[in-house]
């Protein structure tokens, strides 16, 4: 009889080296000794029983250093709302971040050693927030190449490459796709550093908003200017200085859609939360509750150095609609995959279209059904009005409060000390353990 003993486990092999050895002495093996005298086979069929699986032998490791390197640039476009943010996250979040994602899938694929930032020479062009979408978003990373590090100098030698988009975009999510690679880089080359300038857009409804007035007060916005009191400060970061510099803003039609408008902003480099707060006054201002003079009070921080107390406007109508880089060598997505992977592609992003389209009619159905048998629907608010916020449904509110007259936040200073010094605490508390311990 064959005993399958490469199906046992560690237990069942030293009961049954125990059984033989009691047989060769001559001696039943004692329950006492924790190991009851079992048949081989019922011990075999007991292992399913019993609910203990087959060891499984170890996954082998992957040799990176068998294999060459290489630093490229990627170009890619999601959708935000899914999403925490762009940035990877070194705690738990409420919802992934694209950029785990993407080194999950580049992990998978064994492009890299690790999913995560600091193992790869990895830098982004623009952090995204929660909600907010991008369309030609750029990282750039070190990872495994086909080619020696001479053959990577030759655009000939580009066709035996492992194909890192089709790769990447066979692993992501539907909302997450690469659209082009830059294989060699210019000499020195930061997503980060090397971008000279980034462009935002934020879709805006025109309903019940006095455009005329809004394209005044954007046009305050261009130059270089303190945005201290149109950003959320943030004492981690110990930020200073918040001179930007904007290059472009206006408001610009929708191309396809005439009842939308877009807030086009185009600048060297933003602070956290700017886009979203700048969006919120240029609303005030479109719905009359302000003068696009505000803009000119908020932005002399000389007079007014601490920020009135307002909310952002809604995340999800932002996208980062593209990044400036030097003169560099793109190739699109069609020119790294086969014809069955690209219409692969295509159909996917086909079906991500066409299911927020069809979300976007079943909307305008339950606008119909409720708008057309409910006219005067303007009289249901009685002494209350709603302040636009950009996502469609906006803030009640009774009384508006002028911005410059509301609850003024810390000093910039202020927020940075308190942040030093919780630090501090911070460390004189692991300090005290350490020497407890």
């Amino acid at each position: 009889m064959s005993t399958q003993y490469g199906l046992w486990t560690r237990e069942q092999l030293i009961a049954r080296v125990v059984e033989l050895e009691s047989r060769a002495k001559g001696t039943a093996v004692n329950r006492d000794e924790s190991i009851s005298r079992i048949d081989a086979n019922e011990l075999l069929s007991n292992v399913n029983n019993d609910h203990t699986e087959p060891i499984k032998p170890k996954k082998k490791q992957f040799d990176f250093s068998a294999h060459p390197q290489r630093f490229i640039a990627l170009r890619f476009a999601y959708l935000g709302w899914n999403y925490n943010g762009l940035a990877y996250q070194y705690e738990p979040t409420e919802f992934p971040t694209v950029e785990g994602e993407i080194l999950k899938a580049l992990d998978k694929a064994r492009l890299i050693s690790e999913p995560e930032p600091t193992t790869c020479n990895f830098s982004r062009c623009g952090r995204t927030d929660k909600g907010v979408s991008a369309m030609n978003q750029v990282i750039s990373l070190d990872v495994r190449s086909n080619l020696t590090k001479d053959e990577q100098l030759d655009p000939q030698n580009d066709q035996r490459e492992l194909p890192y988009m089709s790769i990447l975009n066979s692993m992501l999510p539907a909302d997450i796709v690469i659209t082009a690679i830059c294989l060699r880089p210019p000499t020195n080359f930061n997503a980060r550093f090397s971008c000279l300038s980034r462009h935002y857009r934020y879709l805006i409804h025109k309903d019940s908003l006095d455009i005329a007035l809004m394209k005044e007060a954007a046009a305050k916005y261009e130059g270089r200017h303190d945005f201290r009191n149109l950003c959320k400060l943030d004492g981690s970061k110990q930020i200073v200085n918040h001179v930007r510099e904007i290059i472009s803003s206006k408001i610009i039609p929708h191309e396809t859609d005439e009842n939308y408008v877009i807030f086009d902003l185009k600048g060297l480099a933003f602070l956290w939360h700017q886009v979203r707060c700048m969006v919120a006054i240029l609303l005030m201002v479109g719905q009359k509750l302000e003068k696009p003079s505000l803009i000119d009070e908020l932005l002399d921080v000389e007079r007014n150095p601490q920020r009135p107390a307002y909310a952002m406007a809604h995340d999800v109508p932002l996208v980062l609609y593209d990044c400036e880089f030097p003169e560099m060598e793109w190739f699109p997505f069609i020119k790294d995959a086969t014809s069955s992977k690209v219409r692969r592609e295509v159909a996917r992003m086909r079906g991500v279209i066409q299911s927020y389209e069809i979300r976007a009619l079943m909307g305008n159905y339950m606008k119909q059904a409720f708008f057309d048998k409910h006219p005067d629907t303007d009289k249901m608010y009685t002494g209350y009005d709603v302040l636009n916020s950009g996502d469609g449904q906006g803030r009640l509110y009774k009384k508006h409060l002028p911005v410059m007259s509301r609850t003024l936040g810390d000093p910039v200073e202020m927020v940075n000390q308190r942040w030093r010094d919780k630090k501090k605490r911070k460390l004189e508390e692991e300090e005290r353990l350490s020497k407890v311990e």
